[in-house]
């Protein structure tokens, strides 16, 4: 995510905050390998224009120019306008008296539907109770695909009644969470390849039936530009409330996240990371332009920590490291703690510096799918075996290999890895080392963070 651009200026920084002195000349020369850096981001050219001028005439003021550190002034400028480009502060969504109506628009192929279903995961878990309903009769089976991703998101949804057309589900769908008592009902209406009159039209008669609480644009990133002039589209006709973002996670460029706040006013509220159904976050202007200008995430990855990572589990796995207790079923328990934070990827994506250890990662090849080929290995172990390693012989590690679908030098470097963290263990308890380390686990879980041996990015 942002890739391309966070190493463009963090290239243009670097050699801004080598110099001890700036001219006017040098902030010149970095403001155009910016402008460079976002236009080839796909960032629409008067949201540019209009950046960079901001930041230009703060950037040479006598206040930067005759500072201390003048290149670090130069990036907490870039960082404050970025900020603002993003939308300032983060746009939480407005549910007023129940049920709250939630109306999801949106091209087909956008993801509507799996957003709509992530929504009503992340309501569920602050306690909300959610109705899903379909109104897409256009696209075949759009209303059991919804049915069914409900059932995974464990809430409710409309009864399906064939025939039926967007306005009477409608008003079956607000009947059903009066009498019910839903918190929260979210209307899934129909896409269309392109925008035009008949869906417009629908889509107006169903929000004045509806009279929605919130109308959300669910936009797919990766088209750029094009979600951008979407979004403008749709707001002039029927007023959008806020943008979901999808498919930001495999966007390099940006250029949709950078430009839709400016061009149509309306806030990115949630943004899609990935195809689960919990990858749906809240859109934080000043996290994500720290993550852009290289500064990385850590208050979202410390509250992932903290939402993943189990505080029982947490503080037995404290009392076994206190003893100088690890097992293989604990090393795969960390490891599956990391796997649900993401990876390696998604972990390093939120800490500082992420552009040069990324680079560190590609030179090192280190493989993202490592994680998922140890816990493999360690399923294709017997319990004895995982909790007493020693007994695994050349015989047991071949059978091991073979189960796991892996080579016997990979079971040798997790077994190795494994002696290797029991090692550590062992000196810190002598050194007098574990006795925070109980209170650090159940606080929030920093070490289900932590990375084994092995799996740590290089220095």
């Amino acid at each position: 995510m942002f890739d391309n651009l966070s190493t463009r200026l963090g290239k243009v920084f670097d050699r801004l905050k080598g110099k001890g002195v700036l001219s006017e000349g040098d902030v010149g020369d970095a403001m155009r390998e910016i402008r460079v850096a976002m236009l080839e981001a796909d960032v629409a050219l008067p949201v540019v224009k209009d950046f960079i001028a901001s930041v230009r005439e703060k950037a040479v003021g006598q206040e930067v120019l005759r500072s201390i550190t003048p290149g670090q002034m130069v990036v907490k400028i870039v960082n404050d306008h970025l900020r603002e480009l993003l939308g300032g502060a983060t746009s939480e969504l407005k549910l007023a008296s129940p049920p709250a109506v939630i109306l999801m628009v949106g091209l087909q192929g956008s993801g509507k539907t799996t957003s709509s279903a992530k929504l009503a995961v992340r309501l569920r878990k602050d306690r909300k109770k959610v109705l899903l309903a379909s109104l897409d009769v256009q696209r075949p089976a759009a209303q059991k695909q919804l049915e069914v991703l409900a059932q995974q998101a464990q809430v409710d949804s409309l009864p399906i009644v064939n025939g039926q057309q967007p306005l009477d589900i409608t008003r079956r769908a607000l009947e059903s969470a009066r009498r019910e008592g839903f918190d929260v009902l979210i209307l899934d209406t129909a896409g269309r390849l392109h925008i035009d009159e008949s869906l417009m039209v629908e889509l107006l008669q169903v929000r004045d039936l509806a009279k929605p609480h919130e109308t959300l644009l669910v936009a797919d990133a990766l088209t750029g530009q094009d979600a951008v002039n979407v979004a403008s589209h749709f707001h002039e006709r029927i007023a959008v409330t806020g943008i979901v973002l999808t498919r930001l996670d495999g966007d390099a460029r940006g250029g949709a996240a950078l430009s839709m706040r400016q061009v149509t006013g309306r806030p990115i509220k949630f943004v899609g990371m990935g195809e689960k159904l919990d990858a749906l976050e809240v859109f934080h202007p000043d996290r994500m332009a720290g993550r852009i200008l290289g500064m990385g995430d850590v208050v979202s990855l410390v509250e992932k920590a903290a939402e993943i990572v189990d505080k029982d589990e947490a503080e037995r796995l404290a009392d076994k490291l206190q003893r100088g207790s690890f097992s293989l079923e604990d090393f795969k328990s960390q490891l599956l703690q990391v796997k649900k934070m993401g990876g390696m990827g998604g972990i390093m994506g939120k800490l500082p510096g992420i552009a040069k250890l990324k680079a560190q990662m590609g030179e090192a090849k280190i493989d993202e799918k490592i994680i998922g080929r140890q816990i493999a290995i360690i399923d294709s172990m017997t319990k004895i075996e995982r909790r007493n390693p020693k007994i695994i012989d050349g015989s047991r590690r071949r059978r091991i290999a073979k189960g796991s679908g892996t080579d016997v030098a990979d079971v040798n470097r997790l077994l190795k890895q494994h002696r290797q963290m029991q090692d550590m263990m062992k000196q810190m308890k002598k050194a007098g080392g574990l006795g925070n380390l109980k209170n650090l686990l159940s606080r929030g879980g920093l070490g289900g963070m932590k990375l084994p041996p092995g799996l740590m990015p290089p220095r």
